[in-house]
């Protein structure tokens, strides 16, 4: 059990519980009862969303803000938004479809930081792929000067990431215990310090704690879907499924949005790039 600070109890407390994303979740073809619409829905997007995005990634594109394709800028945008499309293709109809979203969320997300392939991976000795995300991580918070993060986390939804962060089915050294790896008998009381370290974050807003830790659980999930770890819409463990949909689908395009807002910030090549006889356009 998470002992929480009088900030974080006071938060879980503040947003009705059932306020989740669109007015219905389905099981296979069996909707459930609908959600109370409100506190998620396309409106939370702020404008930012596949079509008002691509539709500034194109100007920009025009005007000549992002070079070429052989820029991290020139492609990074056009290959987001692709998958953006087709996440919210995924999350924002009638019946959502939490696991398909999500992945095409996190492919978004990939599409935006990755530059490394697997052998980059194994050479830092697993390493790779949490340092380049939590690099991406900090320059997009460095970037976010109207503190748009803050407003997301912090101010609207603070319950539903706290609710995930305590989520011991996302959080990996419970896994690790969980399949007989030594090392990890205390994963309960590293969950509490983690936690810790979370919730004051939280109260100060330190984005630079607080974002990595989040993704670091958004990862864990990722691993389960991508990896098979999951039954597609199953009925096990749902809510960590559909809240970090959520979360992606608010927090991704805001991503996106920084990018193109700062073409002359190095955002790397994309490990792999656009080559002269490729197909894509």
């Amino acid at each position: 059990m998470i002992r929480h600070s009088p900030a974080g109890r006071q938060a879980i407390g503040s947003i009705p519980r059932g306020s989740i994303v669109a007015p219905y979740c389905c099981v296979g073809n069996v909707p459930r009862e609908p959600r109370e619409k409100g506190q998620w829905d396309m409106a939370n997007l702020d404008g930012q969303t596949y079509e008002r995005l691509e539709a500034k990634r194109k100007r920009l594109e025009d005007e000549g803000k992002f070079g070429d394709f052989s820029s991290g800028i020139g492609l990074r945008p056009r290959r987001c938004t692709s998958w953006l499309e087709r996440a919210e293709k995924e999350m924002w109809k009638d019946c959502p479809d939490y696991d398909a979203a999500f992945i095409f969320y996190w492919i978004a997300f990939n599409a935006a930081y990755a530059q490394g392939g697997a052998e980059v991976f194994v050479a830092r000795g697993g390493r790779g792929e949490r340092e380049e995300r939590d690099t991406y991580l900090i320059k997009i918070i460095k970037l976010d000067v109207d503190e748009k993060i803050h407003e997301v986390i912090r101010m609207r939804f603070w319950k539903f990431v706290v609710e995930f962060l305590e989520n011991k089915y996302v959080y990996q050294p419970f896994w690790n215990h969980h399949n007989g790896q030594s090392g990890y008998e205390d994963w309960e009381s590293q969950l509490q310090d983690d936690w810790d370290r979370v919730d004051k974050a939280l109260e100060q807003w330190c984005p630079k704690v607080v974002l990595p830790i989040l993704f670091d659980r958004l990862y864990v999930l990722r691993n389960q879907l991508v990896h098979g770890g999951a039954t597609w819409q199953g009925s096990v463990n749902r809510l960590q499924v559909e809240e970090g949909a959520m979360m992606m689908a608010l927090l991704v395009p805001l991503f996106i949005r920084l990018m193109m807002d700062n073409p002359d910030t190095d955002w790397g090549t994309a490990y792999f790039p656009y080559v002269e006889d490729s197909d894509e356009q």
